[in-house]
């Protein structure tokens, strides 16, 4: 790759940065295509938000995710934002127009494309979603386009679980949310065909963690779909475990690769190489 006057720059905005994989699948992505992009990771603090995107502009930068603690503080300085974003609340793929930065959320592209390759109906699945957080945002929305009519949620406070009903319009969502202690676990598991993961427990360097004990995995439904969104390490405990339980697991690798790949197809207009993508992660991770 020669970067010259020409290259075009894209990029991803967050707080820390150190961690991100994005810039290891996206340029890939363009060596492989020979494009004359480059994928950057920029470092930005809250309070400068605003200084950076009108540096983007200055420089021209075409495009970039955001991660965490941007994903909603973004939303303000956006001419256009899409509807999903808009019902997820968040926003992790921003791109130049000459009206200004518009943004979506690919986040959830990249949550059921597993599922989507599965070919199940899912209109009388009643996942059941661990966490009621900011990545759970995206799952919920996503399960509902599924067509799933009925979500789940769990967590450890019921305050923070009520915020998190208050603040769907189930009208728009077209699927109905309830709200469940993590007491609830052991009476709604045996009847779950989908149990997503959206904590970070069992998240590297905590592999000895699992959201689920071993008394609620023995719980799980013969060939249980069991999504843990953690993808390092691989599997989580959870996964290990729910896969001797006789589940169908899935980690959050492929999820990162099809959030990334809808991203790319925005900023560069090709159809993103999704092979290439997902085996610089894998060869990435340990």
């Amino acid at each position: 790759m020669n970067i010259t006057g020409k290259t075009k720059v894209l990029g991803i905005i967050g707080n820390p940065i150190e961690h991100s994989l994005s810039p290891i699948i996206q340029n890939r992505a363009i060596a492989f295509l020979n494009l004359d992009y480059i994928y950057v990771p920029f470092p930005v603090m809250g309070d400068s938000l605003q200084v950076a995107l009108d540096g983007f502009r200055a420089i021209d930068v075409q495009g970039f995710n955001v991660t965490i603690p941007h994903k909603q503080a973004v939303m303000p300085f956006l001419s256009e934002i899409s509807d999903t974003a808009q019902l997820i609340g968040a926003v992790n793929t921003v791109w130049q127009t000459p009206e200004g930065w518009h943004g979506t959320n690919t986040d959830i592209d990249g949550f059921i494309a597993p599922l989507k390759a599965l070919n199940r109906d899912w209109e009388d699945v009643t996942p059941i979603i661990l966490g009621n957080g900011g990545a759970s945002r995206a799952v919920v929305v996503g399960c509902a386009q599924l067509g799933c009519r009925e979500i789940k949620v769990v967590g450890r406070s019921l305050d923070k679980l009520q915020q998190f009903k208050n603040s769907w319009d189930e009208q728009l969502l077209q699927a109905k949310i309830t709200i469940h202690p993590w007491s609830d676990l052991n009476d709604t598991l045996p009847h779950s065909e989908l149990i997503v993961n959206t904590t970070p427990l069992g998240m590297s360097p905590h592999v000895d963690k699992s959201p689920l004990d071993d008394q609620q995995i023995s719980l799980l439904k013969l060939g249980a779909i069991v999504y843990d969104l953690i993808y390092t390490p691989r599997p989580t405990l959870l996964l290990q475990k729910a896969q001797n339980q006789g589940a169908i697991i899935i980690d959050g690798t492929e999820m990162l690769v099809q959030q990334g790949a809808v991203g790319f197809q925005i900023w560069t207009e090709k159809n993103a190489p999704v092979d290439v993508m997902r085996q610089a992660l894998l060869d990435f991770l340990p």
